[in-house]
């Protein structure tokens, strides 16, 4: 069955294979890798320069599953993300499930050292974001529908083994394509992955995960802070729209310009970020040391940083000063005004809310 032949109300077994360079790698399509991957390298070097890998690790891996968690209209906020980080069992429904995200994100991360991605890295992830086994489509009847209308859009294939080959051969493309700019095998593979849709549940989301991963494993990022899900809502419609036209009339380019653009621009604003993240850590510090000596340390205010709904008991954890201390520390700091305090139920929580600020859509 070639996209032509194509009907949204059948099963797409006969999915055809990603095309090779003489197809995807257009004129337009490598100048705007080019730029991505200039973007992506500053956005790399820039993460290497923050002496604290945690202040990158608690946060922007936060934000991205927020926005991938809100494009499959799983809505929390940012504040209840970083409130429940640490006490997911607290959290209401939607947060607990973009906390899954998160947490699939990182794990994800901590397997690419043992092995790289495959089917078994996808359904490790599938299962974390949705708190339940997920495998490979054994039965029939997944269908994606218009959600104004209920008419079928697209089937995606049907039959174990028919899932599996076709997830075989995804991976053959992502691992053995190396005369194809890795980032166009992101973007490729992405589009081969959605249409495979190998779950009856958060193919989306496992996804985007694979995403991050696959540039990790590809040592274009050294961590998971690329936040392409903030590009992906903003443009929802498009990034929708531009998967179904693969589909229906093989229209790669389109798509993968879409993807080049969203990781330059996501590189850029992260960059950003980290910029200011970095400028405002190193301010604080130097106020600490200035104006509270006795009690500063670097790791004291990396703690703050690295967790923007401080607990006493991260101070302790990490070494800063035993429970009584930690506690007249970041007093010490509110008075200053660091921090802000917030009572929940019997715990006292310490926000950075210059830090919280700053991660904030708008903020620069």
């Amino acid at each position: 069955m070639s996209a032509s032949r194509w009907r949204p109300e059948a099963p797409y077994n006969d999915l055809p294979p990603i095309p090779g360079a003489e197809v995807l790698e257009t004129r337009p399509v490598l100048r705007a890798c080019v730029e991505a991957r200039a973007a992506l390298a500053g956005l790399k070097q820039a993460a290497q320069l923050i002496p604290d890998q945690a202040i990158l690790i608690n946060t922007l891996p936060v934000l991205e599953a927020q926005a991938s968690s809100a494009i499959e209209n799983i809505v929390t906020t940012a504040d209840k993300l970083f409130a429940n980080l640490n006490t997911e069992g607290k959290a209401d429904p939607a947060t607990k499930e973009a906390l899954r995200y998160r947490r699939s994100l990182m794990e994800g991360y901590a397997a690419l050292a043992h092995h790289p991605l495959t089917t078994r890295t996808a359904e490790m992830v599938c299962t974390t974001i949705k708190g339940v086994d997920m495998s490979v489509r054994k039965v029939p009847g997944t269908k994606l529908a218009n959600a104004a209308t209920g008419a079928v859009i697209y089937t995606p294939p049907e039959g174990e083994s028919v899932i599996r080959s076709l997830l075989a051969d995804w991976e053959r493309f992502l691992h053995s394509e190396r005369d194809l700019d890795p980032l166009i095998r992101m973007a490729a593979g992405h589009y081969q992955f959605e249409a495979i849709h190998p779950f009856t549940d958060g193919n989306g989301r496992t996804g985007r995960v694979l995403n991050s991963l696959f540039l990790i494993q590809e040592d274009l990022l050294d961590l998971p802070i690329l936040y392409l899900s903030r590009y992906i809502i903003r443009h929802k419609d498009d990034y929708y729209d531009l998967l179904i036209d693969v589909t229906r009339h093989g229209a790669w380019e389109p798509w993968l310009l879409f993807m080049l653009e969203g990781v330059r621009e996501t590189s850029d604003w992260t960059l950003l970020k980290i910029q200011a993240m970095k400028e405002l850590a190193e301010t604080t510090a130097a106020r600490v040391r200035s104006e509270l000596p006795k009690i500063y340390s670097r790791e004291l205010v990396d703690v703050v940083f690295s967790q923007p709904y401080c607990r006493i008991e991260n101070l302790v954890q990490a070494g800063v000063a035993k429970r009584q201390a930690a506690s007249r520390y970041l007093k010490l700091l509110v008075k200053m005004g660091i921090l802000t305090e917030r009572k929940a139920g019997r715990e006292k929580l310490f926000l950075n809310s210059a830090l919280l600020d700053l991660l904030a859509e708008g903020s620069s």
